[in-house]
């Protein structure tokens, strides 16, 4: 028998309008930059990892649960919602949990758009925020950052229609590290109908330091406002890829029912319980962070005067079209970053010896 389609070009199999949407861009491989130059080692600051390895008792919890891997999971992640629900003082039925926070967000879609409601959020923002909306369905509205490179949320009040479902706020933002304080974000809230969630994303929350710039659970008597919240970056688990949600009990609910099944795995669960036994060491941590956050701004800021105030791990430098070129000569040295083309470049903060010799390669880079 003959193959008589074979050298016939392909029927369309996927969706025409995917081809516009461009790709997650991960971090690239430390180690195949390594290669690539002849070094022993590269410097990773482009992923928004914390570098102090696992929290205390999180291997050993993992190793155990791997033991029974053989079984599924807990499907309701009972053991995991009930200790986050007692440290954030909140009921249990208003917690979800997922692969990530990233994954949620596109549950809290699922849960709210049908094709051609409307996705609003900043510009820019996180990455993923495009690819969930087309991936859902929804039309996004991209409202441009303020001159500070933070969220413009005047405009995006004004950008709210009868077809917006759903409005997501980085705080902090995540490339620009800029953060939306308590009277604005009051205004905004106000501004906005009540049938419209409003997903306040705090990824970052736990690298926060200016007293203005408002928790998000202190927002949850409003029953239109839902929080993001990860165990990735603080906490140390983003290879376990868990996080979690508040929301208005119907809205964790609707969350859970459409969550792809057995998402958090038994080893992300063991894991998550075990970080959260360690909040001190995490506190610690974070100090340690925004102490050298502070630093590598400052030492920026000798070349790049508009470098925004950081509220995250990671700092932006605002290159605009000179950004891949700054990466690319990040990486000439063994350092790599994250540009953003015709934006500017994210700058993930590590230990001090890392943030050196970035520091030594963005002066290279910009003097």
């Amino acid at each position: 028998m003959t193959d008589t389609g074979r050298h016939q070009p392909p029927l369309r199999l996927t969706r025409a309008d995917l081809d516009a949407l461009p790709n997650y861009v991960p971090g690239r491989s430390p180690a195949d930059l390594a290669r690539e130059l002849g070094l022993p080692e590269a410097i990773k600051l482009a992923s928004n990892e914390v570098p102090y390895g696992p929290l205390p008792g999180v291997v050993e919890a993992v190793a155990e649960a791997v033991a029974g891997s053989h079984r599924y999971p807990d499907m309701g992640v009972v053991a995991l919602r009930q200790a986050l629900a007692e440290r954030y003082g909140v009921d249990a039925d208003r917690i979800a949990t997922g692969c990530g926070s990233v994954a949620l967000a596109e549950h809290l879609v699922r849960a709210t758009c049908l094709p051609g409601d409307e996705l609003l959020y900043s510009w820019r923002s996180f990455e993923a925020y495009p690819i969930i909306a087309a991936t859902s369905g929804a039309t996004s509205v991209r409202v441009p950052n303020d001159a500070g490179h933070g969220h413009d949320l005047a405009s995006m009040a004004a950008a709210v229609t009868d077809r917006t479902r759903m409005i997501l706020v980085c705080n902090p933002n995540n490339p620009t590290g800029t953060a939306v304080r308590r009277a604005e974000l009051d205004r905004f809230l106000d501004a906005v109908p009540d049938d419209v969630l409003v997903v306040i994303d705090e990824a970052y929350r736990e690298f926060v330091t200016d007293p203005e710039v408002p928790d998000g659970l202190s927002y949850l008597d409003r029953p239109n406002v839902a929080v993001l919240r990860t165990l990735s970056k603080a906490w140390g688990l983003a290879g376990l890829r868990i996080g979690w949600l508040i929301a208005e009990p119907t809205v964790a609910a609707a969350v859970r029912k459409v969550v792809t099944p057995f998402s958090t795995s038994m080893a992300a669960q063991a894991g998550a319980l075990a970080a959260l036994a360690q909040a001190d060491e995490v506190e610690r941590r974070c100090a340690l962070v925004v102490a050298e956050r502070d630093r590598v701004t400052e030492a920026l800021r000798k070349f790049v005067p508009d470098v925004p105030d950081s509220q995250a791990n990671f700092v932006w430098l605002p290159l605009g079209d000179r950004a891949v070129e700054f990466g690319r000569a990040c990486e000439a040295r063994g350092v790599i970053v994250r540009p953003f083309p015709g934006d500017g470049v994210r700058v993930t903060i590590g230990t001090p010896a890392e943030n050196d010799a970035f520091l030594a390669a963005a002066e290279a880079a910009l003097a």
